[in-house]
């Protein structure tokens, strides 16, 4: 098979075997480990995978040391979380892609359809476009939580979705992990706010992308940004129409950017208190 699939871990002995299973027709399995202390490397060795394990230091750090330093057997590399599974339509699409002699693409953006309450967030966590196809050695990811790429080379567009189980640990879990997030995103936020402008006509680019990241930049500077991110998905985007499972995806949501907005004052005020 002429693609490599790269998994990151952490503790993730219930959510790996199903990952496992949806991309049991690949040749090249590669785990990278943020020092797991369940049953996840045995899983590992036993599907036949090969398995890295180093200190997790934040999603793009993470990322970059696999690209450097991890030999993929094969040219193309498709990443997925362990709470993620490959579809066959994807499968083809992205085969397809690999074994086109003349492809001069080096990465793909895909969606994903997220589950939630045994539901897809069809309109509340609408598919999106993220990084997830990409010869490794066109491409380096930026800041601790949802890295944004760097891409030496052209990009595209992949027309399928892979399925993801945000919360198939539970919402206990989610809580616990989005409160490690949310501390990433703040520090991130600071340093947005401090070197990143606003582009205004990005907001208007051809490249959905750069309007994504120009629309993110614009939101870190907004008040009330809880309240406006709820008012956005569950409104403008229709994810009331989602059902409950929209309502309390939303609510969620709104929750986490209160972390975020909540982490960034305590930062500044840290700062200033440092300063004085």
């Amino acid at each position: 098979m002429p693609v490599s699939i790269f998994i990151q871990t952490l503790n993730e002995e219930e959510n790996l075997p199903g990952c496992l299973d949806s991309v049991s027709w690949c040749d090249d399995v590669v785990v990278l480990d943020s020092l797991s202390t369940d049953g996840t490397e045995s899983i590992c060795e036993s599907r036949g995978c090969r398995f890295f394990a180093r200190a997790y230091d934040g999603r793009g750090p993470h990322q970059n040391w696999a690209m450097e330093n991890i030999d993929f057997k094969h040219k193309w590399v498709f990443y997925l979380d362990a709470d993620e599974h490959m579809t066959p339509e994807l499968r083809e699409e992205i085969e397809r892609i690999a074994s086109d002699p003349n492809e001069d693409r080096v990465a793909f953006y895909c969606g994903r359809r997220n589950i939630f309450m045994g539901k897809w967030l069809k309109h509340a966590m609408p598919p999106g476009q993220i990084m997830r196809f990409f010869q490794p050695e066109h491409i380096r990811f930026q800041r601790l939580a949802n890295p944004t790429p760097t891409i030496d080379g052209k990009h595209g567009y992949l027309k399928h979705h892979f399925m993801h189980y945000n919360f198939s640990k539970g919402l206990t879990e989610w809580f616990e992990r989005h409160n490690r997030y949310s501390s990433y995103e703040s520090v991130e936020t600071v340093k947005a706010l401090g070197e990143n402008p606003v582009r205004l006509l990005e907001l208007f680019s051809a490249d959905r992308i750069k309007r994504r990241y120009a629309l993110k930049n614009l939101s870190f500077r907004l008040p009330g940004r809880p309240f406006l991110k709820f008012f956005y998905m569950y409104v403008l985007r229709f994810g009331v129409l989602d059902g409950r499972a929209g309502l309390t995806y939303c609510v969620l949501q709104a929750i986490y950017e209160y972390q975020i907005v909540l982490k960034v004052r305590e930062i500044k005020r840290n700062e200033r208190l440092a300063s004085d």
